[in-house]
């Protein structure tokens, strides 16, 4: 809603601009005819016209950065002659002299009868909204670059749809109320040129910083994540609540995330425990939220009725979400026949979980064919009213809740659910003689998904980026978005860890600014895994791990060598230990020999 409100107040406010002045005639031309029957169906033909326009841009836009990564770049470029326009007013006369022409002709045609019309005023207003092109295209163009950045959506429809309906109110006004409001709007004008010049600075500014990977902090998720990023801030600070992220231990510790209220879980039981009926917990909200559907078209809670869904809400660098994703998966093959529909919410923890491709590869890589909804807006995450990874919210054939359950384990009562809730719709056999088949617990599970020795586990999920790190003890603590020279600690306690190298230390990361640099964790847990991505420009870095200050030999992970050589080559969460001896505390190292890596966060196991 915020940012329905901030979108109307930018149009109210863009009549400001002196380049409102060639549109002022036609609508003081209809000041002195009836509202309903001309000024009101010139206002609406000019916001229509907003909207229409405005909307193919954006899904064309959209359509390129999800063809190829490279229109991120060009979103980028888009920013800058945006900026400029509104710095130069006569460039954006230039770029858009086309609607300008168009509008001069549609004008031409609605006066050749001089009679005061419905259709007319209409068509007057669609001309209306050509020649207000460059009072309104800059502005629009933030609107349309984020949509590009971030997929065209009709959450991007209503904004523009709001945002012409500000200025279709401004202009009512001054239809209304006549000279004393225009004679106002010329004193301003000058004030409201030079507002419009400062926004096209910041723009650039902020352009450049993008450009050149200054983009740490709030910029790293303006840069992936588009303007959405910072909108979804403000809406976070008025309607959620800052929360607690919850480690692979199921323990509490606060955090910042910048979103919605966020946990990863591993284990926390929930609802019923028996073969009792089932509540009803609530109805499954539309999903029309997701930016992009994966496997399928999208999938609406009508098309669902009559089916089993299961709902998995999870993000692909989650190790608890990595370690449910088998059981899962085998429920999606096993019951399909029998009416389930398993479908997959992907609500990104970090940036780079926002890159569409990023998910398609990961969901190839693990195998994943069931449908597969991009949450990047977190609209189904909110509307589950949800605060996990990994979530599993249960569906009868009436589109009603029945059961949840958050985080790893419970997978056996899980099962049973599903069973009875298709035995409910009458699409499969009741639980106590359904058919036997494989099990999940009885699936392949190796690398990342295997399940946690928990008994052992006593080092939690651990942050590097300075949002959410914890018992860092590198002397002189992180130094926040500038590179620093890092040196490692002399003695480190379980769950202590440091840095050593130059550093720069982001709120979501640290990216590795020399040759070479050094993390160090005292750890207790059999596995330990790292989320890493490579430099900014895609190459690879090669990098070797050691514990107890020796080759892992055969506690290496999956990621690594025995003699710990690796390499990183994409964003996501790499294995590097899983120990094959007894667990007990021990030093782990990681070397980089090449720059620009970034790291993210540990997991354990």
């Amino acid at each position: 809603m915020l940012l329905i409100i901030l979108a109307y107040l930018g149009g109210a406010l863009t009549i400001l601009s002196p380049c409102i002045l060639p549109v002022l005639p036609f609508v003081f031309s209809r000041a002195d005819q009836p509202f309903v029957k001309s000024g009101l169906p010139l206002l609406a033909g000019m916001g229509i016209t907003f909207a229409a326009v405005a909307t193919l841009a954006a899904v064309g836009g959209g359509w390129a950065t999800q063809a190829n990564q490279y229109g991120r770049w060009a979103a980028i470029a888009l920013l800058a002659v945006f900026g400029l326009t509104l710095l130069l007013p006569r460039l954006a006369d230039r770029i858009m002299h086309p609607l300008v022409s168009a509008g001069n002709r549609l004008t031409a045609f609605a006066q050749r009868d001089g009679k005061p019309s419905v259709g007319g005023s209409f068509v007057l207003g669609i001309a209306t909204g050509l020649l207000w092109a460059p009072c309104a295209g800059p502005i629009l163009g933030l609107v349309l670059t984020g949509a590009a950045l971030n997929g065209a959506s009709a959450s991007t429809t209503f904004l523009l749809l709001a945002y012409a309906a500000g200025a279709a109110t401004s202009l009512a006004i001054a239809v209304l109320i006549g000279g004393r409001v225009f004679a106002a709007m010329k004193r301003s004008l000058g004030a409201g040129e030079w507002i419009r010049r400062g926004i096209g600075v910041a723009m650039l500014g902020g352009v450049v910083a993008i450009a050149l990977g200054l983009d740490t902090g709030v910029l790293a998720r303006v840069s992936t994540v588009a303007t959405a990023g910072l909108e979804q801030h403000f809406v976070d600070k008025l309607d959620y609540r800052k929360d607690a992220m919850m480690s692979a231990q199921n323990t509490m510790k606060p955090a910042d995330t910048n979103g919605p209220a966020m946990m990863r879980a591993s284990t926390k039981p929930s609802g019923p425990v028996n073969a009792a009926p089932l509540p009803v917990e609530g109805t499954l909200p539309p999903l029309d939220g997701a930016v992009q559907w994966l496997n399928s078209p999208p999938l609406t809670r009508e098309a669902l009725r009559g089916k089993v869904v299961l709902v998995d809400v999870w993000t692909y660098s989650c190790i608890n979400c990595l370690r449910t994703l088998p059981y899962v998966k085998v429920w999606a093959q096993k019951y399909r026949d029998q009416g389930l529909v398993v479908i997959g919410v992907h609500a990104p923890e970090f940036a780079f979980e926002r890159n569409v491709d990023n998910v398609k590869k990961a969901i190839h890589d693990l195998g994943i064919d069931y449908p597969v909804a991009i949450d990047n807006d977190y609209a189904i995450w909110r509307a589950l009213n949800n605060q996990y990874w990994p979530a599993h919210y249960f569906v009868d054939a009436q589109v009603k809740i029945r059961y949840h359950h958050f985080g790893e384990g419970d997978s056996d009562h899980s099962e049973h659910v599903i069973q009875q809730l298709l035995a409910e719709a009458g699409h499969g056999e009741a639980p106590s003689v359904a058919r036997h088949m494989p099990s999940a617990s009885e699936a392949i599970q190796q690398g990342a998904m295997m399940q946690a020795d928990n008994a052992d586990v006593r080092s939690p999920e651990t942050y590097i980026g300075y949002e959410r790190a914890e018992q860092f003890m590198s002397p002189g603590g992180e130094t926040q978005n500038r590179v620093h020279d890092y040196a490692v600690p002399k003695a480190l306690d379980v769950n202590d860890w440091g840095l050593s190298g130059p550093w720069n230390v982001g709120a979501e990361h640290a990216t590795l600014a020399g040759k070479s640099g050094r993390i160090v964790y005292r750890f207790h847990a059999r596995d330990l895994h790292f989320v890493l991505g490579p430099s900014k420009d895609g190459k690879p870095v090669r990098f070797r791990v050691s514990i107890d200050g020796a080759a892992p030999g055969t506690s290496h992970g999956t990621d690594v060598q025995a003699d710990g050589s690796g390499t990183v080559t994409e964003q996501r969460l790499y294995q590097l230990v899983r120990q094959a001896g007894p667990v007990k505390d021990r030093t782990f190292s990681i070397e980089f020999l090449d720059p620009g890596v970034e790291a993210y966060a540990f997991t354990f196991g």
